[in-house]
This record gives C-alpha cells, sequence and structure tokens, in this order.
C-alpha cells in the first residue's frame, strides 16, 4: 500500500491515497502503532471514535490488528437527541456494530440520547473525559466541514465545556440523508450532542480520515481557507499532531496551483 502523495499544510500533516480502502488501512495501521506504543508507556489508553461511513474501511481493519484492547476505554464524539432507544440511526449503535461489539473493550462510554434531562448527561460524559483523558481522537470532516457536530459558526475553538447540546445546521442533517442514514431529511433530530473542539483536539494524536468526493469540498476549505469557526475543520492546520488522510476523490478539486500554494510536499 503506497501513499500517492505525503506533505503538510501549515502543521497538519496530509496523506493522500489512491482509494479509501487503502487509506482505511494504512490509518489503521497508524492508530494501531500509535495505541501500542502508549501502552508501552502507560497502564490504559482511552480513543475517542467517529461513527460515519467514512470511517468504515479504518475500523474494518483496526479490529483485525494486533492491539490489546483490555486496556483501552472507548468514546464516541456526538449522538442525536430524541430518537428512540435502540434506534440503528443512534451513532452508539453504528460503532457497536463497526468496532464497540467487535473487541473486548476495557470500557466503551457512550452518549445517552434517550435521556430527558439533557444538562445532566453533558455533565456525565464531560466526567467521563476528565477521569479518562483522551489519549487519541479518531474522526472524520463533515461535508460542511464540521468536526463532530461542531458546525461551522457554531463550533467554538475556546470552549470551555467537553460536551455540548447543539442544534444541527440543515446541512449536517442533510449528509445523514446522503449517507442513507435517514430517508428524507425531516426524520433528522435538530439537536444532537457534541464533543467540543478543544474536547477532542486534547488527544495526543488525532487522526481524520476523509474519503470520497462527497469531501472534496470541505478538503479544499480546510487547507485553504483562513482557520476559523466558518470552516471548523482550518483548526487542524494548527496542530503538528494531527493527521489528516485523503484519497484521490477527496483531494480532487486540490488542483496542481492549489497543491503547490497550500502544500508543502515531502
Amino acid at each position: 500500500m503506497s501513499i500517492v502523495k505525503k506533505a503538510t499544510a501549515d502543521q497538519l500533516n496530509v496523506m493522500i491515497f489512491e482509494d479509501r480502502q487503502q487509506l482505511g488501512e494504512y490509518a489503521a495501521q497508524m492508530v494501531a502503532e500509535k495505541i501500542n506504543e502508549l501502552l508501552d508507556k502507560q497502564q490504559m489508553v482511552n480513543i475517542i471514535f467517529a461513527a460515519a461511513a467514512s470511517q468504515n474501511e479504518f475500523l474494518a481493519t483496526l479490529i483485525k490488528l494486533q492491539v490489546d484492547w483490555k486496556r483501552i476505554n472507548a468514546f464516541h464524539m456526538d449522538e442525536y437527541i430524541g430518537l428512540p432507544k435502540g434506534a440503528k440511526q443512534h451513532f452508539s449503535y453504528f460503532l457497536g456494530e463497526q468496532i464497540f461489539n467487535k473487541v473486548p473493550f476495557a470500557n466503551v462510554f457512550c452518549l445517552d440520547g434517550s435521556t430527558e434531562d439533557t444538562q445532566a448527561e453533558c455533565e456525565r460524559y464531560s466526567e467521563l473525559l476528565m477521569k479518562y483523558p483522551t489519549d487519541i481522537t479518531c474522526m472524520g470532516i463533515g461535508e460542511n466541514t464540521h468536526l463532530a457536530f461542531n458546525d461551522p459558526y457554531m463550533a467554538d475553538f475556546n470552549e470551555n465545556r467537553l460536551v455540548k447540546v447543539v442544534e444541527l445546521a440543515v446541512e449536517s442533517r442533510q449528509q445523514q440523508v446522503n449517507e442513507d442514514c435517514f430517508e428524507h431529511v425531516s426524520q433528522v433530530p435538530s439537536y444532537a450532542y457534541t464533543l467540543t473542539v478543544p474536547a477532542l483536539l486534547k488527544a495526543k494524536a488525532i487522526y481524520s480520515m476523509v474519503p470520497g468526493p462527497s469531501k472534496a469540498q470541505a478538503v479544499f476549505h480546510t487547507l485553504n481557507d483562513e482557520i476559523s469557526v466558518k470552516y471548523p475543520s482550518t483548526i487542524l492546520r494548527t496542530l503538528s499532531n494531527a493527521y489528516l488522510f485523503l484519497d484521490t476523490e477527496s483531494a480532487a478539486d486540490l488542483d496542481a496551483q492549489t497543491q503547490a500554494s497550500v502544500l508543502t510536499f515531502d
């Protein structure tokens, strides 16, 4: 498996692969190596996972690699509010199918989207994140450049909270329809829990897997535009411990001139 191109955008490490399968396999190898490196130094490793189709190849590979899962605590980064308990559209359900129920984690900590006291749920999950400080964040980037459910202009790079309730942007709700999670945008909940940007980026290492043509515009903005909450994913460019994995489809809007101006190739 070979990297087509390897570069940096400001401090962000960028890798472009031929296809999403190569992307997912390479990212999984990197994450597994980081987990094992950390386990050589500490008793437990705490990881935040994203629930999205962009993570499929990565997660499918990761669960097959040599990792001592019994020394890992797992979290996820967002969850709908108001769906029936057990609904397959819950992000905790997706991650259960992809990884949480596939390997023997020490603990799996999920946001509860069915509880009525949303403030208490934010506090409960925040306390868990403080008790088990994040070592690794595995994430994607939304079609509108959101990180978790930190949508454009709603994201706060200096947020004091770790978890909050947000009203979802129409673009974020439509993405769930585009990914066949719902038949119509009217079925997508309007509110959700999300880990805040600072909570996601507290990790010692951050891996962002972003394949596919639907992410091409988001990738373009991530790498080209001013770092601001207009495009939340631009904050990744401030982090030397962050890795952005692209395929040729998600990198399609980065023409030769753009690549020359925003990327420093190895």
